[in-house]
């Protein structure tokens, strides 16, 4: 039989790790689970084979040559985040109204003219008729459903309360979807501007000047230029006989700068910039927060043992400082202090998440009041993006005015001394 890496969550919410041979996941699964453990993780030990009994089963499972071709040259299906808030939506309300899993699955399944959607909850339903779990089916489409979609569905699982779960994940998604929505919108519109600003200025730079510096040469006789014409016309000859060192240039700064974001150190460096840059860093950083309170507090709030929420909001906060506080937090927690001391160490949280969470700690009501903090920080970010609105405007036109009016300056101003020759 196989040999199976596996982490699991025991009853006390510590994590345990061992290896272990099965048949297959599932067993595995099940075994973990007589055991009293929450398996988190589970796959295939590293250099273990397959029996030729599992061999057998997998080739008797095989599709056509033709079809699997076709699907691997298209890529696994997956669902995408607006369409999965939908669906678990759908969900929720056909459960709520009293009809099996299985016809709900095959219901939505029937419906949709999504092709990823027909497929991913074909093989969901698939997979619960043939005798497992919702939450196992669930896990085979990883890209589909991430690691706090699968926990809270294993959370409402075990409590007997699917439904209601399901409902509170599709709240959670929207929302989270809504701030991410006003935080882009509030980041495209100086793009744009910028973008534009860029544009035409490398247009004046390599087209328009040369033809007023071919001009001034022949009119001037040699008379010096203005200083700031001076400057203006070395910056349009280095733009014209260097596109490729540019060109290339730009390549490799972006190149270098997505191959930094891969790694820890350059991840932690853009994010540690975003969170205190000017303008922004206010957007950000209360968007990672409100992420944060939202998150953990549907995860406790739904039935997850607090060290699993903790690790599950780390992986999913999508901002590496945030992260590495976090783990700090569950470090601290493991050892059996509470949330609020670590916290207020990692210099991360302001004070009254701080309190809130303290307060919410000391009266057993913590998941709610991450919710009162999440929906706080919800209003300050509204609160950000209509102040960085109001102010973005005034600062891009007075922006774009440097730019422009820099360079028109600097090409009319050798014109008056041309103009006062020809009149003397």
């Amino acid at each position: 039989m196989p040999v199976y890496q596996y982490s699991a969550m025991d009853s006390s919410g510590m994590e345990q790790k061992g290896t272990k041979e099965a048949a297959n996941e599932a067993e595995l699964t099940a075994f973990l689970k007589e055991q009293g453990m929450f398996p988190t993780s589970i796959k295939l030990a590293r250099g273990a084979k397959t029996t030729k009994k599992a061999a057998g089963t997998a080739a008797a499972g095989k599709k056509p040559a033709s079809k699997m071709n076709f699907n691997i040259a298209l890529g696994p299906m997956v669902i995408k985040t607006k369409q999965l808030t939908v669906v678990t939506r759908q969900l929720a309300i056909l459960l709520n109204a009293g009809l099996p899993l299985i016809r709900s699955l095959r219901t939505l399944e029937r419906q949709s003219t999504d092709p990823a959607i027909k497929k991913v909850l074909g093989d969901v339903a698939t997979g619960v008729e043939g005798g497992a779990t919702f939450s196992e089916s669930l896990s085979q489409h990883p890209k589909s459903f991430d690691k706090l979609f699968l926990n809270m569905v294993r959370a409402g699982e075990a409590s007997g309360k699917l439904e209601l779960i399901l409902d509170r994940l599709a709240m959670f998604m929207e929302k989270a979807a809504r701030i991410a929505g006003k935080v882009k919108s509030a980041m495209v519109y100086p793009i744009i501007v910028l973008s534009i600003a860029g544009l035409i200025g490398v247009g004046l730079m390599v087209f328009i000047v040369p033809k007023f510096e071919k001009i001034f040469k022949e009119l001037l006789n040699g008379k010096p230029l203005p200083a700031i014409t001076e400057v203006v016309m070395q910056i349009s000859n280095f733009m014209q006989n260097n596109v490729m060192i540019m060109i290339g240039g730009i390549v490799a700064l972006v190149v270098g700068f997505k191959l930094a974001l891969k790694t820890k150190l350059g991840k932690y460096g853009w994010d540690y910039f975003c969170y205190n840059m000017p303008l922004f860093g206010p957007i950000v950083s209360r968007s990672a927060i409100s992420k944060f309170a939202r998150t953990l507090g549907t995860l406790m709030g739904s039935g997850v043992p607090v060290l699993q929420s903790l690790n599950i909001v780390k992986e999913t906060s999508g901002n590496q400082l945030v992260s590495d506080a976090i783990q700090k937090v569950h470090d601290a927690v493991k050892e059996g202090e509470t949330m609020a001391a670590p916290l207020s160490a990692t210099k991360i949280f302001p004070a009254m998440v701080i309190s809130m969470i303290e307060v919410g700690e000391e009266t057993g009501r913590l998941p709610d009041m991450l919710e009162t903090v999440a929906n706080t920080y919800d209003e300050e970010v509204d609160n950000a993006v209509g102040a960085l609105t109001s102010m973005i405007e005034p600062i891009m036109i007075v922006g774009l005015a440097v730019i422009v009016g820099g360079i028109v300056i600097a090409l009319f101003a050798p014109l008056v001394s041309i103009i006062e020759g020809l009149g003397g």
